[in-house]
C-alpha cells in the first residue's frame, strides 16, 4: 500500500511524497490493492494512486527515512527499499520537483537551491528529523548538500553511485543527444522495456532492470507511451551540478556517511573512496553485480549494504 503526503517545497511548488508499507494483516476481502500499471513489473514496483493529504496532526513527529531518487527517477523505485525499511522505522520517498507526480511547472527553478530546499521542507514538514537522508545519483547530491547546510535535519547520510567530481560539459551533450535518440513515443511497454534493457545505445550488454525502471517513468498519452517528466527540465536540473565538483560540501557533512558503489556503475572504486576520505565520518560499501541503479539491480545485496549502517544510526 502506498499513501500520499502533499509537500509544499521551494517556490510554492506542489511535491508528492510517498510512505510505502506492507498491508496490515487484515481480512483480504477488506483490503485495498495496489494499482497495477506501467511501473507493474517483476520488481513489485506498481505505480501507485493518488490519496488524500491526512489531516494536520495525523503525521507522527519521529526521526525517519527520507529517499531521495536521481534525475528522471520517482519515488516509486524506492518501493521496495521502503518497504523493509517500514517494518522498523517511517520510510518516506519524495517525487522531487519535474518528476513523477510532483508539479512540474516550466516557470520553476530547477537549480541545486531548489532541489535542496524542496528535500529541506519534506523533512520538516513530515516530521522526519533528524532523519537518515538516502540518495541514488542526483538525489544523492541533493541529500549530501541538503546534510552540509541542515546539519540539524540530518542524522545520517547514504550515497549511492554520485560522482563528486565535475562530469563537464562533454557529457551534458552525450544526454542532449541521448535524450534525441529515444524513439518516442512508444508502442507500448513492452517496446519501452526492449528499447531501455537491449538497444539503447547507453546498453553495453542486455539489463532488463534497466528496462523495467524506464517503464517505471512512463505514462500513457493518445500516441503512445512518453516520459512522465519534460526531458528539457532534466537536461536544465543537470546542467545546474555538473559543470562543478562537489568535493567542498562533502567535507561539511558532519554525519555519519555511507558510499555506496555498483561495481559495473558510473562512481569509479577509487573516487568513491576519496569521497570517504573527505567525509568527516565516512563508510564504504560496494555491491557487486549492479550498475548504476544499483538499488534496482540488486535490492537484497543493496540491503544487505545498507542495513548495517542504518541500524546503528537509527538504532544506535
Amino acid at each position: 500500500m502506498a499513501r500520499r503526503i502533499d509537500v509544499t517545497g521551494a517556490g510554492g511548488v506542489r511535491l508528492a511524497a510517498w510512505e510505502f508499507a506492507d498491508p496490515p494483516k487484515t481480512d483480504p476481502a477488506k483490503a485495498v490493492p495496489e494499482q497495477a500499471g506501467p511501473a507493474a513489473s517483476g520488481h513489485g514496483r506498481p505505480v501507485v494512486p493518488e490519496q488524500a493529504e491526512p489531516p494536520d496532526g495525523e503525521i507522527e513527529r519521529t526521526p525517519g527515512v527520507l529517499l531521495l531518487h536521481g534525475l528522471m527517477g520517482r519515488a516509486s523505485h524506492w518501493a521496495s527499499t521502503a518497504r523493509w525499511l517500514s517494518e522498523r522505522h517511517r520510510a518516506v520517498a519524495l517525487d522531487q520537483r519535474g518528476h513523477g507526480q510532483s508539479e512540474k511547472p516550466p516557470q520553476a527553478a530547477y537549480t541545486r537551491g531548489a532541489y535542496v530546499e524542496d528535500a529541506e521542507a519534506a523533512v520538516e514538514q513530515l516530521g522526519l528529523a533528524p532523519a537518515v537522508v538516502v540518495g541514488h545519483a542526483m538525489g544523492a547530491l541533493t541529500a549530501w548538500q541538503l546534510a552540509a547546510k541542515r546539519p540539524d535535519l540530518v542524522r545520517g547520510l547514504i550515497i549511492c553511485d554520485m560522482r563528486a567530481s565535475a562530469l563537464g560539459a562533454a557529457s551534458q551533450r552525450e544526454w542532449e543527444d541521448w535524450f534525441k535518440a529515444w524513439p518516442v513515443p512508444f508502442a507500448t511497454l513492452a517496446d519501452v522495456r526492449k528499447w531501455f534493457g537491449w538497444d539503447d545505445p547507453w546498453v553495453e550488454r542486455p539489463n532488463p532492470a534497466r528496462g523495467e525502471f524506464y517503464a517505471e517513468v512512463m505514462h500513457e498519452c493518445q500516441d503512445g507511451w512518453r516520459p512522465v517528466f519534460e526531458p528539457e527540465q532534466m537536461l536544465k536540473s543537470r546542467e545546474t551540478w555538473v559543470y562543478d565538483a562537489h568535493w567542498e560540501e562533502l567535507t561539511q557533512v558532519r554525519c555519519p556517511a555511507l558510499v555506496v558503489r555498483g561495481l559495473d556503475g558510473g562512481l569509479g572504486r577509487a573516487e568513491a573512496q576519496e569521497m570517504v576520505r573527505v567525509l568527516p565520518r565516512g563508510e564504504y560499501a560496494e555491491v557487486a553485480e549492479a550498475g548504476h541503479l544499483v538499488h534496482y539491480d540488486q535490492p537484497e545485496a543493496w540491503r544487505a549494504a545498507i542495513e548495517p549502517f542504518l541500524d546503528a544510526v537509527l538504532t544506535g
